[in-house]
């Protein structure tokens, strides 16, 4: 970082003036989808006609009535500009879960 902002952002770090953040909230990947798409300002016939699923999976789907799978989550990544992953682990904790 070679900005101003930047070192003194280094040298808080350093001087451990900075705590962790901590969750307030658990979302589900139901949530995470229907958030996603209201904030690309989409309809759900919108996303339905941008991903080739039909408006009633996209309403289950952000209902928690439908499995999400890893296709869907990819199809419906792509039309949201998000990784998949992101739909899929919306609450991951990389300090307490290994990926491996």
């Amino acid at each position: 970082m070679g900005t101003k902002r930047g070192k003194k952002v280094q040298e808080a770090l350093r001087r451990g003036e900075f705590t962790k953040s901590v969750v307030r909230i658990k979302i589900t990947s139901a949530e995470i989808v229907r958030i996603l798409r209201e904030k690309n300002e989409f309809s759900q016939s919108e996303l339905a006609e941008r991903t080739s699923l039909t408006q009633s999976t996209i309403s289950n789907i952000e209902n928690a009535r439908t499995q999400l799978g890893a296709e869907r989550a990819k199809t419906l990544a792509r039309a949201l500009r998000v990784h998949p992953a992101v739909l899929l682990f919306p609450g991951w904790d990389v300090s307490e879960e290994s990926a491996a």
